[in-house]
């Protein structure tokens, strides 16, 4: 069964995003978008975190944080080592995208 793929624009922190996309998960990538946006916003007025790729890697790792306790309160057998290895992959992917190569 094929889904169809289009080309969704998202926003954070002001900054357009061009993201492929399957039709059905439209709705769940912009919510996505904007609950990070959010999250980095709130880290950004802060005023402790400078820099976008660091804003950028404490929301994520926020956002992990609260995905992974999630996880254990429902399921009770924890994370595996693959959903960390998928959750590693995303970070590298999109700070690679945004031009933040983990280098500073």
């Amino acid at each position: 069964m094929s889904q169809d793929i289009s080309t969704l624009d998202v926003f954070i922190l002001d900054k357009a995003y061009k993201i492929a996309c399957p039709l059905a998960e439209q709705d769940n990538l912009r919510r996505s978008a904007q609950y990070l946006d959010r999250k980095m916003r709130e880290i950004r007025g802060s005023g402790r975190v400078l820099g976008l790729e660091r804003i950028a890697v404490i929301a994520a790792l926020n956002i992990s944080h609260e995905l992974l306790t999630l996880r254990q309160q429902h399921s009770g057998d924890g994370v595996s080592p693959a959903d960390i290895a998928t959750l590693m992959k995303r970070m590298e992917a999109a700070l690679i995208e945004t031009g933040h190569s983990g280098t500073n």
